[in-house]
């Protein structure tokens, strides 16, 4: 079984036109929402063998909150310039890539590429709100199986969702 995780960051601020986009902080709302997220996670009994991030401020910062509520140390998340600027087939070819000695990872990401991959994978889910996680179960052995094969499995849970 692979279970794959897919976290669009939480809520960024828009208030300073002049900062870089990949510079973006998040906003009070999303630095609350991102820890909120990750306890109800481990309250699942989640234990991500890998986080992997963007490298934008906005989902790095909601890896890490998230990291440290799982037990996962911040400083082990790998980022990959591919989860900044992306689209769902390079987000596949990124999962394709992981060692199918991996059982549980989580991407840190962006929309539209996150929305994109998710409704790709499981037509249950249409669109990603921030710091939404999707969690796809695939009856698998193999990463290269995610994209051609259906989720036994798939939660959608977002901050305003209880």
């Amino acid at each position: 079984m692979k279970t794959l995780f897919l976290v669009r960051h939480a809520k960024a601020s828009k208030d300073d036109p002049e900062l870089p986009d990949q510079d973006r902080p998040l906003t009070e709302r999303g630095e609350n929402d991102a820890p909120k997220m990750g306890k109800r996670l481990a309250k699942r009994g989640v234990k991500p063998d890998l986080i992997v991030s963007s490298p934008a401020k906005r989902a790095l910062v909601t890896a890490e909150a998230i990291a440290r509520t799982l037990d996962y140390k911040p400083k082990d998340i790998m980022t990959n310039n591919e989860l900044y600027v992306s689209e769902a087939d390079n987000l596949l070819d990124i999962i394709h890539g992981f060692d199918d000695k991996l059982e549980d990872v989580m991407l840190v990401g962006h929309n539209p590429a996150l929305d994109e991959l998710a409704h790709r994978l499981s037509s249950k889910i249409d669109h990603l709100p921030t710091c939404a996680v999707v969690r796809l179960s695939f009856d698998t052995q193999s990463w290269s199986a995610v994209g051609t094969t259906k989720p036994a499995k798939v939660q959608l849970d977002y901050p305003k969702s209880a």
